[in-house]
Order: structure tokens, then C-alpha cells, then sequence
């Protein structure tokens, strides 16, 4: 499932290719009823975690979460025939968006996109976000931490990557219970995600590896992953720990896989 910076990548590509003008909105595999946008003027574009918002003006919010399967391809004109289940089709003045395969896709009302997001955590990706709330979810929880940081109603965006390489860079157990995580700690954690998915939505992918520990600096071999991207942790279940040796841990927490570093994340 893509992670938050990356819908925060797609809410900057499309403010800059259709806000502000009339976007043609159609569901060529019929799934979408797209009337009560079509031929409006798209506001803006934005992301809250893995949820991204096309607001086209009073009570006509498009809401996409991509889910495991959503994917958003992007072409110029000419606009062609669909090929495949194409969710919703946006066509712009130069630009035009087929949407395919998410787990929800639907036109909500300005109540419901308020309560939508009242029920996300903050996202560090957001200028109102607020890390305050996320600490008080977790400072009175006893479940670990990295389940606390993956339950978007705590902290909204992060997912399995950024949630194993933070960890990994602040040597924290990912089994550490949230009541043990004092304030001052979730500071450095929450900065520390600002900044790493800040990188994500600038770059394109995630990078978590500091400089000092990079292929070039180190004389290893680079990541050869799908996901590509330079990590610590993620899955690289058996290798070597890049700062000490140690095989890197791999179990299964809350039905995902959960990597860290023994020796450098002491329990």
C-alpha cells in the first residue's frame, strides 16, 4: 500500500495540472458516479495520510484511497479510449488521469470530509498537523510502538517503511510499549519523520539510509528492490546490519511483516 508521501506526490501533480479550471470527471467502468463534479472547477488538490481529496467546491469532495490495488496513471493529450477497469477519468486542459483499482472512490459531502479527517491522526506532511494529539494516543497506550505508529487514527501516512527505518535510526525496539516513549523522544521521531517524508514527496521514493552509510561512502553494493530507495531495515530479513552485522529480524505484528536490528534496537 503506497505510503502518505506518496499521496501527497499525486496532490501536488494535480493542483498543478487541473486546478483552477473545469475537469471533465467520468467513470468509463461505470463504479463512479461522477455527476456532481464533472465539468467543475477542481479548487485543490490535497492529502491527509493515505487519503487524497479533490475538492471541487460546496458538498463535491472526490475521495480515493488507494487501498493495496489503486493505481493513478498520467498522460498528455490526446485523450484515448480506456483500456481496462477504469475507475474514474479526470481530462484537463492538457493533461488527462486514469484511476484504477482502489479501495474507495467516491464523492462526499463537507460533513463527511470533516469527519473523515477527524478521524486520521495528524500527518507529518501537513502544515496544521498536530504531533501533540498523536503523542496522547500513544503516551497511554501499552501497545507497541510500531503497531501505535501504523494505526492511522494515531499517526495518519506512516507505513510499514517508515515505520520500521524510524525506529531503526533512533535504535528504538519496535516492541516498546507506547507509555514508554516519553515526550521528548516522540519529538525527535516526529521531526525525524517530517523530514524523511518530505524526502519522499521531493524525490519520489524512500530514502532513510544517512549519508555517512551510503553505498558510495560504505563500498557496498547498492539496494536492488522494486521498492527501490536506500533503507537500513526493510525487507532485509538476514542481512547484515549496515552499522553493526547483526542479521536484521523479521515477525509478523498485527498481520505485516515488522523489521529491526537486534543489537541496535536493544529491547
Amino acid at each position: 500500500m503506497p505510503e502518505g508521501h506518496t499521496l501527497h506526490r499525486l496532490a501536488k501533480l494535480h493542483r498543478r495540472r487541473y486546478a483552477g479550471r473545469p475537469v471533465e470527471v467520468s467513470s468509463p467502468q461505470g463504479r463512479f458516479d461522477a455527476s456532481a463534479v464533472d465539468g467543475r472547477v477542481l479548487k485543490r488538490a490535497e492529502a491527509h495520510g493515505k487519503h487524497l481529496f479533490h475538492v471541487y467546491g460546496p458538498d463535491a469532495t472526490v475521495h480515493v484511497h488507494l487501498g493495496l490495488y489503486g493505481t493513478f496513471t498520467e498522460f498528455e493529450h490526446p485523450v484515448v479510449e480506456p483500456v481496462g477497469q477504469v475507475r474514474m477519468r479526470m481530462v484537463g486542459a492538457t493533461h488527462w488521469t486514469d484511476l484504477r483499482g482502489p479501495t474507495r472512490c467516491e464523492v462526499l459531502t463537507d460533513v463527511e470530509v470533516a469527519a473523515l479527517h477527524a478521524r486520521l491522526g495528524p500527518d507529518p506532511l501537513r502544515r496544521d498537523a498536530e504531533p501533540e494529539l498523536a503523542y496522547r494516543g500513544i503516551a497511554k497506550s501499552r501497545q507497541p510502538i510500531a503497531v501505535l505508529l501504523m494505526d492511522q487514527r494515531v499517526v495518519a501516512g506512516v507505513g510499514n517503511v517508515y515505520r520500521a527505518e524510524v525506529l531503526f535510526r533512533h535504535g528504538i525496539h519496535p516492541m516498546t510499549p507506547g507509555n514508554r516513549i516519553d515526550r521528548a523522544l516522540w519529538d525527535v521521531l516526529w521531526a525525524d519523520l517530517v523530514l524523511l517524508m518530505r524526502d519522499g514527496v521531493k524525490v519520489g521514493r524512500i530514502d532513510t539510509v544517512r549519508p555517512e552509510h551510503l553505498p558510495q561512502v560504505t563500498g557496498r553494493a547498492p539496494r536492488r528492490d522494486r521498492h527501490g530507495g536506500e533503507v537500513y531495515v526493510y525487507r532485509r530479513a538476514g542481512l547484515p546490519c549496515l552499522l553493526c552485522a547483526t542479521p536484521v529480524a523479521v515477525a509478523e505484528l498485527a498481520g505485516r511483516n515488522l523489521f529491526w536490528c537486534p543489537t541496535c534496537q536493544p529491547a
